[in-house]
């Protein structure tokens, strides 16, 4: 009988008590029911009919758990005991009777029979398979429905072991309602889908034995049976539901199923969190349901009340050997618990934590996603990641003069930064973040949102030991990219020429849609190839791309006007309409004397809407509405200039700084900013593509060919390539070219072009087609063309030589360019260009010795001495008077000025441009410097005179070519003399230019500007170079010859009171109006090209003082010894040409020569007899000229 007492604990009104004491049990003899003596932890309420004797119901819970596990295991062993034998039975009964049939003589009746036993009860088994792989299908994660239900599940057990939380704060044993607990409802729900999800696995599985010990069956033995139990005693035991925490450990391969989890160490992680946690959380369970319930042989009166979290924490202390003491345990069952679950959780605990440590600690710190920012575009930067590249690339890419760069960058790069670099994104992290990744993994891809990138810049390593791999890697990189999103712009950095052909293979490459190559060894060479026309071309192009702050120096030096120049770039920008309908010229110079901008190029669209780029086009160019200008300013804002003009309202202004945006016309809301980082689409076409010349050829008749002209064309002769652009012959014999030194000595080689290289066998090729196709261009003409002479290893130039067989002028000296012999005898000091160029790729760990031998080289050259007989037998030969001026042309000629090759008796006056790897190397080239170490290239004395070149000052053009892509196209225009996507197309089909016949569409494509350097010493601009005003000269030469001027070349030492004898040049940049010149000033210009010139060769029979056949006489520009203008009269240079002709014509008769025929282009031994001073005059006819190229078209060829 149950003793109530109110008295002892009294809850509320609802009538419902709690009995949480000890309750004593009367024990009374006459009663047939003898009750135990124990404490009782039953809630009390009339509406629960609980009973009343007060007896525990935890072994009906329990037991329903045993008998289903036990009874079903005894089931499936004697399911398989009988089958077995069954089996057994079967196979001797078929025995004996195959027996007695085989005695019988009826060996065919049984072997019926069996098939037909075999037969019978095929249909059954194929039922009963077809049912278990339904529901293999059902619980797998191969279908949706499978994934659906493995994760519900999951779910659920979660949702059960919460319920279990939540009823841990209650008794262990209490009476429920089941139609007023809700949670107790719920729990039946769960129980009853898993037992659902229990029969689908058993009928599943393979092996019913071991399915029944699983661990997730006995999970649900001891958790879904005693709910039922619940249901029926209206009472509810905790007991072992915290075994739904065991359904943990399967949590990584739900994040498996659903595509979250996929490399191997985030599985590892997960699996070894979720083994830790569930163990943890179970062990804790029981040691709650064992302390709070107490030892049954104890009367359970040795319980004490923890909370469920208690416990957990009692397991973590002792899993980590704490034991602080202030929680233990105190039952029997939950101190022997604790000492097995001591060994085993210490050895799990400090095995499984210190590798879960390891894994975090070994997570990629940057390995992230990028989250985009609204209204902020993102870049991805991949490739070659170092702190040289990514120092130099930001440098350029954030400079200040952008104006408005609202980009943010992401570095992907597979190997961690190191800290330099780290501390290098911290101080731009505003606007860089750097992921670890790999561009071939289209996970990683993912994560820097490659899809919404404007763009995909991937930089190449400069410095490898082997280029063609670098540049597979690059291309690698670009298919994986392509091949995750199409439409992705891409500009990327390619090492080596040949290797850009690789990227037209891929479908989705586009250079219509923004997707560039930078062709590295393509442009350095360019770049190396104009300063062979013009010399410290090179330094000007490559800081007008570079972004440069203005450093201002206060002292009159040579690096206050360099660094004046420095500060400008090129920007391009719309041109207002009220430019419309002017010329070029007209446009150009209210450009530079209003705007205080330069223009040099526009953009063209013809009137099938092809787009092309002009150059100093000239007067037949009229301007179009939305005309794209190209402009060399110092400022992005500068340039705002020449859209906000308007004639009505700044007409009348002459500070530009006032030129705003007015409201006079309606500007366009949506207008392309110079700098906006807004993808545009690449031009159509350059200008010289053949399609686009005869829309703007000129309508000036003097231009036009005649019809006598055209008439006397040999079309028989291929002097061309098929597209026009460069000078073709037919191939040749490398032993052809080959001089032998004697016969190079015997040579009369002047104002030649001479190529030291080094490299052998193993080198890597450097690409020199690159450097001999803008010496080729077709706007020259053939007699201007400048004699090439390689001076190297001959086994490495016949590598080089299946690409130079097709360029006539072309010959190859082997020796070294270390050797003295070999440079004397291709007349070094008599050239007008020495090119040193290095092929080996030394892997050395000291970066000062990677230009050794080029250095080397270069102080070679620059100690030597010449004697000064052979520099005046030369000049008397090329009719050249005063020293460094051509004044046989007309003096309305603006080729009077070009300047010409003076006499070098020292090395040191030899014009030479070296090529470094290294910038800092640039220290040793210069031994009369005070560069120091630290210095930029760009601010040193070798780079500022043109006499040095980097390959790092062509970085600067990925930037450039990201903000805008135009700039790319004129670069290149300038610099490779005319390589269109046409001929790129060609040369990755045949490797080598194919030859042409001359047709007016051919020949058209020759009216390309040029560049040369002018001389004020003398000429049509004389009047000017003595103080005259650079502004003046500018408009002066753009009026009278449509000449564009850009820039001067100016002497060192030229802003010095005293005389000097240094005969180094700088380079200036672009000078303000009111710019003093000097004499001795060369001037950058941009030449139209001359179609009268190559008519001279018809005049050689005619008198050697014709103004027609010495018009063409221009040479490039070297140091110009600085001489009085009294020495200039015309009687002392007919006396000294008399004294050097009279020298020549005793030295004559050992000498050879080279003509500039085409058909006898090859060196041949040609006894020279003694020479006149007409004869010498008429051999001048076939001195090269000095000049460079840029885009307009010609009509005529060379007779």
């Amino acid at each position: 009988m149950l003793a109530v007492a109110d008295r002892n604990l009294s809850r509320g009104g609802d009538g419902s008590s709690r009995m949480t004491n000890n309750i004593n049990y009367n024990k009374n003899s006459d009663s047939s029911v003898s009750i135990s003596r124990m404490d009782v932890i039953i809630p009390f309420s009339p509406d629960v009919p609980c009973d009343n004797n007060g007896q525990r119901m935890w072994w009906a819970f329990l037991a329903s758990s045993m008998v289903t596990f036990f009874g079903g295991l005894f089931i499936i062993l004697l399911w398989r005991t009988l089958k077995y034998l069954w089996t057994v039975c079967c196979h001797c009964s078929i025995k004996t009777k195959e027996a007695q049939k085989v005695n019988s003589g009826q060996a065919d009746g049984p072997l019926k029979s069996q098939d037909e036993k075999d037969d019978a009860p095929a249909s059954e088994v194929g039922w009963m398979t077809s049912v278990k792989d339904w529901a293999g299908v059902m619980i797998s994660a191969q279908t949706l429905t499978g994934r659906v239900l493995v994760v519900l599940v999951f779910a659920l057990s979660i949702g059960a072991l919460g319920i279990y939380f939540i009823d841990s704060s209650d008794p262990i044993e209490s009476c429920q309602n089941f139609y007023k607990d809700f949670t107790l409802q719920i729990d039946m729900a769960f129980n009853v889908f898993f037992l659902l999800y229990f029969g689908l696995r058993f009928i599943a599985a393979n092996d019913k034995l071991w399915f029944w010990l699983e661990v997730n069956s006995v999970v649900d033995f001891f958790t879904v049976p005693p709910v039922f139990v619940s249901v029926y005693l209206n009472r509810s035991w905790l007991g072992l539901r915290f075994l739904r925490a065991l359904r943990l450990i399967q949590f990584s391969e739900i994040l498996q199923f659903l595509n979250i989890l996929k490399t191997s160490n985030s599985i590892k992680l997960v699996n070894l969190c979720s083994i830790f946690i569930s163990t943890w959380l179970t062990a804790a369970g029981f040691i709650h349901l064992v302390e709070n319930s107490g030892d049954p042989w104890e009367n359970f009166q040795n319980s004490q009340p923890l909370s469920y979290w208690e416990c957990v924490y009692l397991l973590m202390v002792t899993m980590s050997t704490v034991g602080y003491g202030d929680v233990c345990a105190k039952t029997t069952l939950g101190r022997l618990f604790m000492v097995f679950f001591i060994l085993g959780g210490l050895a799990m605990f400090a095995s499984y934590v210190p590798e879960i440590i390891e894994l975090i600690g070994n997570r990629k710190k940057y390995g992230g996603s990028y989250s985009a920012v609204n209204g902020r575009k993102h870049i991805v930067v991949c490739g070659h990641i170092t702190l040289e590249s990514v120092s130099n690339f930001l440098k350029d890419f954030l400079h200040k003069d952008r104006d408005d760069v609202n980009v943010e960058i992401v570095f992907l790069h597979n190997i961690s930064p190191n800290l330099e670099l780290e501390a290098l994104f911290k101080r731009h992290f505003t606007q860089v973040e750097f992921y670890q990744g790999s561009v071939l993994n289209p996970h990683d891809l993912a994560r820097v949102k490659i899809e919404s990138a404007d763009a995909c810049l991937i930089l190449a390593n400069k410095y490898c030991a082997d280029p063609d791999a670098e540049d597979a890697s690059n291309i690698m990189r670009v298919i994986s990219i392509k091949n995750y999103h199409p439409k992705i712009r891409i500009i990327t950095q390619m090492l080596q020429y040949h290797n850009k052909a690789h990227l037209l293979n891929i479908p989705s490459w586009n250079w219509k849609e923004g997707d560039d190559a930078i062709c590295l060894a393509e442009l350095k060479a360019g770049f190396i190839a104009q300063s062979c026309l013009a010399q410290g071309l090179s330094t000007m192009l490559a800081n007008l791309f570079s972004m440069r702050s203005y450093i201002k120096i206060e002292e009159d030096t040579w690096q206050k006007y360099y660094l004046e120049g420095v500060a400008n770039e090129m920007y391009t920008e719309y041109l207002s309409s009220a430019f419309v309908g002017l010329s070029f010229p007209t446009v150009c110079e209210l450009c530079y004397v209003k705007l205080k901008l330069l223009l040099i190029a526009i953009e063209y669209k013809s009137e099938q809407r092809e787009s092309s780029i002009l150059i100093n086009p000239g007067n037949h160019v009229k301007m179009q509405e939305g005309t794209l200008g190209f402009f060399i300013a110092s400022d992005a804002k500068e340039v705002k200039r020449a859209y906000f003009y308007c004639k009505a309202c700044h007409d009348d202004i002459t500070d530009p700084k006032r030129i705003k945006k007015c409201g006079c016309k309606r500007l366009e809301d949506e207008h392309p900013s110079t700098l906006s980082p807004k993808k545009k689409q690449r031009n159509g076409g350059m200008r010289n593509s053949p399609n686009c010349s005869p829309k703007v050829m000129r309508h000036d008749p003097l231009l036009i060919p005649g019809n006598e002209q055209i008439e006397n064309m040999d079309v028989n002769v291929k002097r061309y390539d098929s597209t026009g652009m460069f000078h073709w012959c037919p191939s040749k014999e490398i032993e052809k070219v080959i001089l032998t030194r004697s016969e190079a000595s015997m040579t009369v080689l002047s104002g030649h072009v001479v190529v030291c290289i080094f490299g052998d066998v193993t080198s890597a090729l450097v690409g020199l087609r690159n450097l001999v196709m803008p010496l080729r261009a077709s706007n020259f003409h053939y007699h201007e063309l400048k004699h090439i002479v390689f001076v190297g290893s001959l086994d490495y130039l016949r590598r080089e030589w299946e690409t130079l067989h097709n360029f006539p002028k072309v010959s190859i000296l082997p020796g070294t360019p270390l050797s003295r012999a070999d440079l004397r005898a291709v007349n070094i000091n008599l050239c007008d260009m020495c090119v040193i160029l290095s092929a080996n790729q030394n892997n050395i760990d000291d970066a000062s010795l990677q230009d050794k031998e080029c250095i080397l080289a270069s102080l070679n050259i620059k100690s030597m001495q010449f004697d000064d007989s052979i520099g005046v037998l030369q000049a008397n030969s090329q009719g050249f008077t005063p020293p460094g001026m051509d004044r046989s042309s007309p003096d309305n000629s603006p080729v009077h000025g070009l300047v010409r090759q003076a006499s070098v008796t020292t090395g040191s006056n030899i014009p030479i441009i070296t090529e470094l790897v290294n910038d800092s190397n640039v220290q040793f080239l210069d031994q009369d410097d005070d560069d120091d170490p630290d210095t930029e290239l760009y601010l040193t004395q070798p780079f500022a005179c043109g006499t040095a070149f980097a390959i790092s000052v062509l970085d600067s053009l990925m930037s450039a070519t990201y903000f805008n892509d135009n700039i790319l196209t004129l670069i290149r225009t300038l610099v490779t003399g005319g390589a269109t996507p046409e001929l790129e197309a060609l040369l990755a089909e045949e490797n080598a230019l194919r030859g042409g016949y001359s047709t007016p569409q051919t020949l058209a494509n020759r009216d390309r500007c040029r560049v040369a350097q002018l001389a004020l010493y003398d000429g049509p601009f004389a009047d000017l170079g003595d103080g005259g005003c650079y502004g003046d000269l500018f408009c002066k030469a753009l009026k009278t010859y449509n000449m564009l001027c850009f820039g001067i070349y100016r002497l060192r030492d030229a802003h010095l009171s005293a005389p000097s004898q240094c005969t180094k040049r700088y380079v200036i940049t672009n000078p303000p109006y009111e710019f003093e010149l000097v004499p001795t000033d060369l001037i950058f210009c941009l030449m139209q090209f001359d179609h009268n010139a190559g008519q001279s060769r018809t005049s050689l029979s005619h008198s050697s003082h014709s103004s027609h056949s010495s018009s063409k006489k221009s040479s490039s520009v070297h140091s110009i010894p600085t001489t009085n203008r009294p020495n200039r009269s015309s009687k002392t240079r007919e006396n000294r040409d008399k004294h050097n002709a009279t020298r020549m014509n005793r030295m004559s008769q050992e000498k050879k020569w080279f003509t500039d025929e085409p058909e006898n282009a090859y060196p041949r031994n040609i006894q020279i007899k003694p020479m006149s001073t007409h004869m010498a005059n008429q051999v001048n006819q076939y001195k090269s000229t000095s000049s460079l190229i840029p885009p307009i078209r010609e009509v005529e060829d060379e007779c």
